[in-house]
């Protein structure tokens, strides 16, 4: 039994990239070009480019590994547990409470300090 395992072949990976590339320089600078035209063209136009470009850019071995990262963080988001309302709020309140402890805290320190120096320098 020979278990083969067919591995999807990545050709012209370099000029997928290129053309990618051309995409996007040819849509920044028509966008400066035609400066003078409606934005809602010009957003329009760019979004056209990116989806092109983002499509040549999937067909890529890099492409293909950033949809697999990308379906895997998707995975993991579902996995989450959030917090409760109430474990929220204890959370909240409770770094609130040592952010204004901590700055009462440097506040009487530099108070302290500036006394002392001023005491020193006289």
């Amino acid at each position: 039994m020979s278990a083969a395992t067919e591995e999807k072949q990545y050709r012209l990976d370099s000029l997928k990239w290129l053309v990618v590339t051309v995409l996007v320089a040819g849509a920044i600078y028509g966008n400066y070009y035609y400066s003078t035209e409606s934005l809602l063209y010009r957003v329009l136009a760019m979004l056209a480019v990116a989806l092109v470009a983002g499509f040549v850019a999937v067909q890529t071995r890099k492409g293909e590994s950033f949809i697999t990262l990308l379906r895997g963080a998707y995975t993991e988001t579902r996995r989450v547990v959030w917090p409760t309302r109430q474990e929220r709020n204890q959370t909240t309140l409770m770094v609130v409470a040592v952010v204004l402890i901590m700055s009462l805290i440097l506040w009487g320190l530099d108070t302290l300090f500036g006394w002392l120096a001023s005491m020193v320098i006289g």
